[in-house]
């Protein structure tokens, strides 16, 4: 049974939640996923957060079980695999647009942020679109 139909823990949805996204890791591949195009296991370990393979390799797994990502066989090579949203994942675009507006109002910003932070400003919704139409663009070259 997959963690996502597991009896939950808690009668607390936070509680819930955070047992699926709360560590310093699985958010940041969710980010890589929607918003810098990473769908292999070796582009999520070229993140800046420098995150181990044996923590990327849990946490991918973890996502797959928590239905949040799906994989497939890489079509170029077997061996590897391509990591995607799928709808339950893409539910979490708001809550890390959110994230962003939050962090730019209460965390010292980094350079790197200014043109994510500018865009959701201009219109968050806009946004959200645009990755979502970006997402189904992939889906469409690479799920067919």
């Amino acid at each position: 049974m997959a963690n996502s139909e597991a009896t939950p823990r808690s009668p607390c949805v936070f509680s819930n939640v955070l047992d699926i996204l709360g560590d310093r890791w699985t958010l940041l591949i969710v980010r890589d996923l929607f918003f810098f195009g990473k769908h292999e296991y070796k582009e999520f370990l070229s993140s800046p957060e420098a995150i181990a393979t044996n923590i990327l390799a849990s946490r991918l797994q973890k996502l797959v079980c928590a239905g949040i990502i799906d994989e497939m066989p890489h079509p170029q090579n077997k061996s590897r695999k391509l990591y995607f949203l799928t709808e339950r994942g893409k539910d979490l675009l708001p809550m890390l647009v959110e994230m962003a507006k939050w962090g730019e109002k209460h965390l010292t910003q980094t350079e790197v942020m200014r043109p994510l932070f500018e865009v959701i400003r201009r219109d968050a919704a806009a946004f959200q679109r645009k990755v979502l139409r970006d997402l189904k663009n992939w889906e469409k070259a690479n799920l067919a």
